[in-house]
């Protein structure tokens, strides 16, 4: 129970990474607020998670809508009074295309969902984190933000550019009780990484359960590591 009795809001949680984050959390001992699009698979994850012992409030939106996000933080305040972890795991792939190639209205809608998004997320959420004795922010992106490569588009543009934002985030929040890092999950068995790679076959692949001591550890009171870009595999000891 290391995360008992602490506030978790997920994004992207119904599925993936998500998912097993949130699972996770709860098996710790964490309340997790789930944010995700589909209700129906919000509620599949609440069954999942009420078996593991755990509780969860469910918060159907979708992120494309980024000016809903401005509306979460009243209703959490006055509910939880402060949030302890945030991690911002929700993000669309787009598509595989030469970048003259790549479709104006999807380059806009993968920047609103991965970046964007996330912006306004850390902009509703930060006086709840404030408002916890040890808040920790954890933000999912790539190894393409780094290993630069031909046809990943808005997708390797979008990751570099919240890891701009969020380390930017760590240096303001360095004199508070706000820790917050960004995690690279490596290659996982999600559909996010079959859409990306459709010809690899998933059981070569670490789940999402394998990487998730990196997440737990990173949302600890007692972590003390900020303004870090972290590998999941590396931290879990997982191979290449």
């Amino acid at each position: 129970m290391r995360l008992k009795d602490r506030i978790a809001l997920i994004t992207g949680a119904s599925r993936g990474i998500g998912a097993a984050i949130a699972k996770r959390y709860a098996a710790e001992g964490a309340h997790v607020i789930c944010v995700a699009r589909t209700t129906g698979a919000l509620e599949e994850l609440d069954d999942e998670i009420k078996a593991l012992g755990g509780s969860a409030t469910l918060v159907p939106l979708d992120l494309e809508k980024t000016e809903l996000i401005d509306g979460l933080a009243a209703p959490l305040y006055e509910r939880f009074g402060r949030i302890d972890i945030l991690v911002g795991n929700a993000g669309i792939f787009g598509r595989m295309t030469p970048l003259h190639q790549f479709p104006p209205d999807l380059w806009e809608k993968v920047f609103k969902v991965n970046v964007h998004a996330n912006q306004r997320l850390i902009r509703a959420v930060h006086p709840l984190l404030h408002a916890s004795k040890a808040g920790r922010a954890i933000f999912v992106t790539s190894s393409v933000s780094r290993d630069i490569r031909a046809y990943w588009g808005a997708y390797a543009a979008s990751k570099a550019a919240l890891d701009a934002m969020v380390l930017g985030y760590a240096k303001e929040c360095a004199q508070g009780n706000i820790r917050v890092n960004l995690v690279n999950p490596g290659g996982t068995r999600t559909n996010m990484r079959a859409e990306a790679f459709p010809g690899e076959d998933p059981n070569t692949l670490p789940t999402a359960e394998d990487i998730m001591e990196v997440f737990v550890a990173l949302a600890e009171e007692g972590c003390t590591r900020s303004g870090e870009w972290i590998s999941a595999r590396d931290f879990c000891g997982i191979g290449k």
